[in-house]
């Protein structure tokens, strides 16, 4: 059974779930959905969900949609809190579990969502060379949560880099008043942590190899002595991905760009739109 990086990456990321966990949804985040969602059908049914959707908490998570996803987190919602509130003060009570996605990342788990541009665009952000969706509460959020976490869709050189243009997200750093670094990273390539603040591999997906994910990230790899293949999902688990949490595939966005994302944008919403 062929099993995809999108469902590699989900297996990954629901691992890092434990049970009880509060765990916060960002903005067009299908793949941490799409885990969040695995982890509560298997080993973590208590989970709590802080949604920026729905601004509020949930226990009963939204079925995974584009066309419906506000109602749906909105009508579950325990409370509604509105943004400023969410941001002011739930976030920093409950200092949930989040998983953000980095435009660029360097060893030490600082990262960039602002823009890519030359190294002098803290003082010239005028001069972008591309501009990027933004930071939201990524800056307020890493400098206190300790249950950080990252994870790349496309692993690259672009990405994985040793300075950043711009820092938006803290990483680990001496310079810390409270909270802790991001604890792991998973990519489609493999996962890492950030063993005494540097990023190291953990472990590598199948089919992948060590030589490729060190041409593809812009600086040297530190190796984790115990290094292993990253172990599968299990049968039960791809079922559940497939046929249950994410039929329409909406997980797989994040990893495509281009035609092939407007293909199968195009294609869930036409099945959505079929059946209402």
């Amino acid at each position: 059974m062929e099993i995809t990086p999108d469902e590699m990456m989900v297996i990954c990321i629901a691992r890092q779930i434990s049970d009880g966990d509060v765990v916060a949804q960002g903005l067009a985040t299908p793949l941490v959905t799409a885990a969040y969602l695995l982890a509560r059908e298997t080993h973590a049914p208590n989970l709590y969900f802080t949604s920026a959707i729905g601004q509020g908490i949930c226990r009963q998570p939204a079925p995974m949609s584009i066309t419906h996803i506000e109602s749906l987190w909105l009508d579950r919602s325990l409370t509604s809190v509105g943004f400023v509130r969410a941001a002011a003060d739930i976030l920093p009570s409950l200092k949930p579990k989040e998983f953000f996605h980095p435009a660029q990342v360097d060893p030490s788990g600082n990262f960039n969502n602002v823009a890519f541009g030359h190294h002098y665009l803290n003082e010239y952000p005028h001069k972008a060379r591309l501009r990027l969706p933004g930071t939201g509460g990524i800056p307020d959020v890493t400098t206190f949560i300790n249950d950080i976490f990252l994870y790349v869709p496309q692993h690259s050189r672009i990405t994985f880099v040793e300075k950043l243009d711009i820092c938006s997200g803290l990483g680990h750093s001496i310079k810390r008043q409270a909270g802790q670094g991001p604890k792991a990273l998973i990519s489609n390539l493999g996962v890492f942590d950030f063993h005494n603040g540097r990023m190291r591999l953990v472990s590598y997906h199948p089919g992948v190899d060590l030589t490729e994910i060190q041409k593809r990230t812009g600086f040297p790899l530190e190796l984790a002595p115990s290094i292993h293949e990253t172990p599968l999902p299990t049968p039960k688990e791809l079922d559940i991905i497939r046929n249950q949490i994410d039929p329409l595939s909406i997980r797989k966005l994040e990893l495509l760009s281009g035609p092939d994302r407007k293909h199968l944008l195009l294609e869930i919403l036409n099945r959505e739109n079929s059946q209402q």
